[in-house]
């Protein structure tokens, strides 16, 4: 869901929200902090998340609202197939000049989508990230989940 919708569904639900002092959980990326080629539009959305989730938290805090925001690496689905798919379509599509300007980037991608494929961890690891955010007495504010995110975040800051 991009920011906007997230947005608007956590503006629906706020008088429940202080209500019941609920809580509430972002699941981001890592790609939040720390963009790839080809993905700017992801990294992107990912990015607005963080800063919405890291804003809203600062406004909602009065009401005693928890706001979190859960950052997962790479996980174990087929997006990493569709990924290489998409380079193959990418690089068959692209025509002279640009193919010359864009084969070293679409064979780096490739090694990154290898390694994050071969990397990546179990959806279940995100799943009890987010119940920890939903069920802890005091939760954090950030779930950086899997080795290459905590990795990444490190060489980020």
């Amino acid at each position: 869901m991009y920011p906007a919708g997230t947005l608007a569904v956590t503006q629906a639900f706020l008088p429940q929200l202080r209500r019941a002092r609920g809580r509430i959980v972002n699941m981001g990326s890592i790609a939040g902090r720390i963009a790839l080629p080809f993905l700017g539009p992801y990294c992107m959305s990912k990015s607005a998340l963080r800063a919405m989730t890291h804003a809203l938290r600062l406004e909602v805090d009065a009401w005693g609202i928890d706001v979190a925001l859960v950052e997962p690496g790479a996980i174990t689905t087929p997006i990493w197939k569709k990924s290489n798919a998409a380079a193959d379509v990418m690089q068959a599509t692209l025509q002279n000049d640009n193919l010359a300007r864009y084969s070293r980037h679409l064979e780096g991608i490739r090694r990154v989508i290898a390694k994050a494929e071969e990397q990546a961890i179990s959806a279940d690891a995100v799943a009890r990230a987010v119940e920890h955010a939903l069920t802890a007495a005091h939760p954090k504010t950030e779930y950086l989940v899997g080795n290459d995110a905590r990795m990444r975040a490190a060489i980020n800051a």
